[in-house]
């Protein structure tokens, strides 16, 4: 168990340290701009439209609970749009599918609470433009560049683009992001 956590938390640790080299005026800033909510994650994510379907795989994978926890945790959350609409994702909501769903929550969560500048600072000091993190799932997510965006790829190839406003919770960090990253059985490759 203890080696399992270590290697949980070594890439947050890397990213973390990456992040504290950042300017302090710039960490300052970041955090007047983003305020911490009271909110746990998973209330986050029951109060937020558009993230529904991710709300609903998470009552049926039974993670609520870890999401109201105590954390910190990282979500890199789909909205109901990055869901496909063959409807081969948007089915683990169904009961008889719980350990899929458990499978896609565990494959969007990262251990600590990294906002976007921790995660731009560690791409920043990365000789390769590139950083991966380990998720709760035991996958890696790989961060790099995209011009100005944030993409993240996941071990099977899907890649998404962090979007929108990050969500400070009381218990860590909601990321939205514009694609599931993982990939169905029914899911094309990535292109």
């Amino acid at each position: 168990m203890r080696t399992l956590m270590r290697r949980a938390l070594t890439p947050l640790a890397v990213v973390l340290l990456a992040a504290c080299g950042a300017d302090n005026e710039k960490t300052a800033e970041t955090t007047e701009e983003v305020q911490p909510s009271s909110r746990t994650l998973a209330a986050t994510l029951r109060a937020e439209a558009g993230f529904s379907i991710l709300g609903r795989t998470a009552t049926n994978a039974g993670l609520s609970g870890v999401l109201d926890g105590v954390g910190p945790y990282t979500l890199f959350a789909p909205g109901d749009p990055a869901f496909p609409e063959d409807g081969a994702l948007t089915d683990v909501t169904d009961e008889s599918r719980r350990a899929e769903s458990a499978a896609l929550l565990q494959a969007h969560i990262v251990p600590g609470a990294l906002t976007r500048a921790d995660i731009e600072a560690a791409l920043a000091g990365d000789a390769d433009g590139s950083v991966q993190m380990r998720t709760m799932a035991n996958t890696l997510l790989t961060f790099s560049r995209e011009g100005s965006t944030i993409v993240a790829t996941s071990e099977g190839g899907a890649r998404g683009r962090l979007t929108g406003d990050e969500r400070l919770a009381s218990n860590g960090v909601m990321q939205p992001v514009d694609a599931v990253l993982l990939r169905s059985a029914a899911s094309p490759p990535a292109t």
